[in-house]
């Protein structure tokens, strides 16, 4: 896999070392490797059910690791941009009334976060009343706060249009180089987010295959279901994974099945046994 020039030279923000994860008595996660560097944009893709979720929790520490390692660089600090959120439309609450939830901020420090975002003069409007875009842009200004290292996205754009899903990944490509903060985000909109990313990396409760965009952008798998641009509408990007790990991905389940062998181009496939 490509590695950007001097990036491996430095500590990682995550990295997590064969980590498995159990909710109740089913395994959600089994020998994952993961590592994030500041400065970059990871995409973690794969089916319903298959972990991103969970992935995510595990890495801001809200699941426990049944077995394996996961280490913070120190001091790490962590901004999470949840699916969704429900707040009672019936509450009387403002933006910035919400910023200010579970603590105080300033004025200044909730406008500097509104601008990074996008949402520069929501914060006198009722969240009830704000659209589903301006919403997502409150909720990423309220992760920005705390000015995080590691911004984390779970399909933060859900809900939303495709146009709109394609100015919020735009946004976070912005904040990535303005702030210098890693980013992590689970999405299905692959041929969205695919512009944005340093790496794409699917996930069916263990790592089946990773790669640079490119590789994936040029793999027939990914040609076959998304086309080459990005226009249309979304399409879901559903993984397939009745085959042995050494045979690559295969994709299918959209309109109609598709199964491919990976060529030379295609994301790296690595080999795990789910225990």
């Amino acid at each position: 896999m490509p590695q950007l020039p001097g990036r491996r030279c430095v500590s990682p923000l995550v990295s997590l070392t064969g980590a498995s994860a159990s909710l109740g008595t089913q395994e959600v996660l089994s020998g994952v490797d993961l590592r994030i560097d500041r400065g970059e944009i990871v995409t973690i893709v794969g089916p319903n059910g298959s972990g991103k979720s969970t992935l995510m929790r595990v890495i801001i520490g809200a699941v426990p690791l049944r077995q394996g390692r996961l280490e913070h660089a120190p001091g790490l600090r962590i901004g999470y941009v949840p699916q969704k959120l429900h707040i009672d439309p019936t509450l009387p609450m403002t933006v910035r009334r919400f910023l200010s939830l579970p603590r105080r901020v300033s004025d200044a420090a909730a406008t500097e976060a509104l601008t990074h975002a996008g949402g520069a003069g929501l914060a006198g409007r009722q969240m009830s009343d704000l659209s589903g875009g301006q919403f997502q842009r409150v909720l990423l200004a309220r992760a920005l706060l705390n000015r995080p290292d590691l911004l984390i996205l779970d399909e933060a754009t859900q809900g939303l249009d495709q146009p709109g899903s394609a100015a919020f990944y735009r946004l976070i490509e912005q904040l990535r180089t303005e702030l210098g903060c890693g980013v992590l985000m689970v999405s299905h909109e692959l041929h969205v987010v695919m512009a944005a990313s340093d790496r794409v990396i699917c996930l069916n409760h263990h790592v089946c295959c990773e790669g640079a965009p490119e590789h994936v952008a040029s793999a027939p798998e990914y040609r076959a279901l998304f086309g080459t641009g990005t226009q249309g509408a979304l399409a879901l990007y559903r993984h397939q994974h009745d085959h042995h790990h050494d045979e690559g991905c295969s994709h299918g389940d959209h309109d109609h099945a598709h199964d491919h062998d990976h060529d030379a181009e295609a994301p790296t496939t690595h080999s795990h046994e789910a225990r």
